[in-house]
């Protein structure tokens, strides 16, 4: 039953995603009532005891400067409490969906657009929200810590033929104190491409750049820019060896995106700078700490 339960809530995030301000309530509100399915009730009462959304949203309230987009919430350290208080925060938005929209355009701001911070909601606080509750429900609430193995500090680098993009990535990785992987200066010792990226496969992390290369289409259609085959092939590679969580597409252009990659978080590759506080929250996300300090001055 859980198995089931959280197909469909994987498929009501990526209508989310796809969603426009006036099509967003009805997956917002699918999610919610997902989530309170009687099979549930024991993991969320457990998870809500104790938890107050008022004085979280209150305290994160104050964090707000006169710039707008400054307001941070302000999570617990507890990892249950924090699933409890998104669990209270789903729902409060799924019941007074103008809240949603408020609370995204305020909390993650992402440009005039109000259904922009829906968006970045989704992507930064909902679908990580699943996957860690998903985790939480299938070890039957028991989230005793396990011995972790240090992370690899290497991060492998997928490109097409965007040198300056593959280079401003790569030196960006290391001034926050990461090991940029590229293929191409690594010894070759007579293996072929894919012998290549599985010897280097003990990275912990992968950013694939995404960037308007060749050309194809359908068959009688227009002509439309498309990534390099090889970085489709090693997106993959990665997205099956690493899993989602790690690994972040940097977008730069225009160009099409595979349809079997929809519902994966890529970001746009934009000439302000934006992608690097991105590639920050994806990596910390995925239990690497960061240096924000660093991170700004990179």
């Amino acid at each position: 039953m859980h198995t089931d339960l959280f197909k469909q809530l994987n498929n009501a995030l990526l209508d989310l995603q796809g969603a426009n301000l006036q099509t967003f309530e009805r997956p917002l509100k699918k999610i919610s009532t997902l989530l309170n399915n009687p099979d549930l009730d024991a993991f969320n009462s457990s998870l809500k005891r104790g938890v107050d959304l008022d004085a979280f949203l209150e305290a994160s309230e104050r964090t707000a400067g006169s710039m707008v987009g400054s307001a941070s919430l302000l999570w617990p350290e507890n990892h249950e409490d924090t699933l409890g208080l998104t669990l209270l925060l789903i729902d409060k938005m799924a019941a007074d969906p103008g809240f949603a929209t408020s609370f995204g355009h305020h909390f993650f701001y992402a440009g005039n657009k109000v259904i922009a911070g829906v968006r970045e909601l989704t992507k930064q606080l909902l679908i990580p929200f699943i996957r860690d509750y998903k985790l939480y429900v299938d070890s039957n609430g028991n989230v005793k810590p396990k011995l972790k193995l240090p992370l690899s500090n290497k991060i492998f680098i997928v490109h097409g033929h965007d040198n300056g993009a593959r280079e401003t990535v790569a030196r960006f990785l290391e001034r926050i104190g990461f090991e940029a992987i590229i293929l191409h200066e690594q010894a070759n010792q007579g293996r072929t491409v894919i012998e290549k990226v599985e010897a280097h496969g003990d990275v912990s992390f992968a950013v694939v750049l995404l960037t308007p290369d060749d050309e194809g289409r359908v068959k009688g259609g227009e002509l439309e820019p498309r990534a390099r085959q090889n970085v489709l092939l090693e997106l993959g590679y990665f997205l099956g060896r690493l899993g989602r969580s790690k690994v972040c597409a940097l977008k730069r252009g225009k160009l099409e995106i595979p349809s079997d990659f929809a519902g994966v978080v890529w970001e746009q590759m934009d000439d302000g700078g934006g992608w690097k506080l991105s590639i920050g929250r994806e990596l910390e996300a995925a239990g690497h700490l960061i240096d924000w300090s660093k991170l700004s001055r990179a």
